[in-house]
């Protein structure tokens, strides 16, 4: 069925809402969830953050509760309390003439007793699994009129630990009821979940083509780690992104950035799973109104973070998993907009680089980083345009003066002045940033031996063709030994490494020097090897001294 803004299928209500937003036309994800849901159907929705999820369920959702009852009717379960707080924002905004419904969100890290007064007349409730159990625990929930469950960011739940609590919530809801489950990836539990708990649902997949957006220009850095602070910063300076996410793999780096990007003058605020709630409240209203433009975070602590004005997104670190790259890339480029990502690769990562560009079917362009004169010229153009923004300032003419009478006294011209001004806004150019060098291939043994020589059909050379002969036996002497070099070296060792040949030849040389039977003693006298004898008896014995 075919779904645009003239369509009577949605309340022209939530359709008013939607235009209010912004939104023009319906992406493709809601032009095949939305027709599913509101003809009572569940789904399987895979699409990743930033496609337009939010609305696929929340439409539907808002369109078949009924104001008149003052019950919960639905419910969505999201990974973190910041997702929770960004969808239930979302579905306030679809329901904005849609008077007598009531939307709340629930989670962990807030006060419980607030959220209980909440509930009361509350017919949506968006909260995280842990949360939600607990109400349901207290009797604060009642599931008897629940007829739509959302399972958002499934994925992300199943890697935090949520399973049985996912399950246990559906579980409880026994009347008859839609659910509807959205993942960037469908891994085998998530399977599993939908077989036990949908009927008949409809897949609905965004074409794997489309899981990274076109519109984000993405390429990639080799260098060490130790240089990606150097790295940040070089970039900061050189795009001056109007909103940036950065992304880390630990706490710990998210701090460290943090305090170290403020120290060169830069807002920025990080954002873990181990600041408490008012703190990431603050952060994220922050980066929300534009006060600070940077916001490191880890991916966990990301979820819910949907800003549509990110122009850039830094992966400091590579992700732990292929589809995080995903999440992370999708944070920029929203709603027809454009917008860059930049990813750190050091030593053997590009390995794993590679694979994220053959699951997620895109390509991460290699670039150099700007250099520091190229950084220092984008300074000095920033700050002479905005120098001249103050030209029609009514002190203008005061600050002519001002410099006029100091270039005299300093015996300065014009020129020399302008210079120094720029240069204590520019600062001090820095040092380029090397460019690491590319991992080398470790060969296969099966291809190439120790000393870098390719081997026929994958075996050592033994020394085949001039060394052996009739039938391929070694060549031997008239004594019947092996016929040996000047160094005593067996003709098969033309194959070793040199250590390997110097080993060998000591051994020979070794066994050269032991006596055999047809040699003699020191001392002219026969020697024959026999039991209880060592090669010590074919020594001079020394006489013994009297006392």
């Amino acid at each position: 069925m075919s779904l645009n803004f003239e369509n009577e299928l949605i309340d022209g209500r939530i359709l008013r809402a939607v235009k209010d937003m912004g939104f023009t036309e319906f992406s493709p994800i809601q032009e095949q969830a939305i027709p599913h849901l509101l003809e009572g159907k569940d789904i399987i929705g895979q699409a990743q953050t930033g496609t337009g999820k939010t609305a696929a369920f929340g439409i539907p959702t808002i369109q078949k509760i009924d104001p008149d009852i003052r019950k919960l009717q639905a419910i969505i379960l999201c990974p973190t309390r910041e997702l929770a707080i960004q969808a239930a924002e979302e579905l306030r905004k679809l329901a904005k003439y849609m008077h007598g419904i009531k939307v709340l969100p629930v989670y962990g890290g807030a006060d419980i007793g607030r959220q209980i007064s909440g509930l009361k007349g509350v017919q949506i409730v968006v909260g995280t699994p842990g949360r939600v159990m607990d109400h349901m625990r207290r009797h604060t929930l009642k599931l008897d009129d629940v007829k739509m469950v959302v399972l958002d960011e499934a994925d992300e739940m199943l890697n935090m630990g949520f399973r049985e609590d996912m399950e246990l919530i559906l579980g409880e809801i026994k009347n008859e009821h839609q659910t509807a489950l959205f993942s960037a990836t469908m891994p085998k539990p998530i399977l599993e979940i939908t077989g036990k708990f949908q009927k008949d649902a409809e897949l609905v997949k965004v074409a794997s083509k489309e899981l990274t957006i076109p519109l984000v220009s993405q390429r990639y850095y080799r260098i060490k780690n130790q240089d990606k602070d150097a790295a940040t910063v070089r970039i900061l300076e050189y795009y001056q992104p109007k909103l940036c996410l950065i992304f880390c793999n630990t706490k710990k780096k998210v701090d460290e950035l943090t305090s170290l990007l403020k120290e060169k003058d830069f807002q920025a605020e990080g954002l873990h799973g181990d600041l408490s709630q008012y703190q990431r409240d603050v952060a994220m209203g922050r980066f929300r109104s534009g006060t600070t433009n940077i916001l490191i975070a880890t991916d966990v602590a990301a979820r819910g973070i949907d800003v549509d004005d990110v122009e850039a997104v830094i992966n400091y670190d590579l992700p732990q998993d292929i589809e995080y790259y995903v999440h992370r890339i999708g944070r920029t480029g929203r709603a027809g907009r454009t917008g860059r990502s930049f990813t750190f690769v050091s030593g053997r990562e590009i390995y794993k680089l590679r694979e994220i560009e053959r699951v997620c079917h895109t390509t991460v362009e290699e670039k150099t980083l700007p250099t520091a004169s190229k950084v220092m010229r984008v300074k000095a153009e920033k700050a002479m345009t905005q120098a001249l923004l103050n030209k029609e300032s009514e002190d203008f003419e005061l600050m002519k003066k001002f410099i006029s009478k100091k270039m005299e006294e300093e015996e300065l011209d014009a020129l020399d002045m302008a210079a120094a001004f720029l240069k204590c806004y520019v600062g001090e150019i820095g040092e380029d940033i090397a460019v690491e060098e590319a991992p080398r291939r470790r060969e296969r043994r099966s291809e190439r031996g120790r000393d870098g020589e390719r081997r026929d059909g994958g075996r050592r050379d033994r020394g085949r063709g001039d060394n052996r002969r009739d039938g391929g036996r070694p060549e031997r002497s008239e004594d019947g030994r092996r016929r040996r070099d000047s160094h005593g070296d067996d003709r098969r060792g033309e194959g070793r490494s040199d250590k390997e040949q110097k080993r060998h030849v000591f051994q020979v040389e070794k066994r050269e020097r032991r006596p055999r039977k047809e040699d003699v003693r020191r001392d002219g006298s026969p020697y024959t090897k026999g039991k209880g004898r060592s090669i010590m008896d074919a020594l001079p014995k020394k006489k013994k001294r009297d006392n």
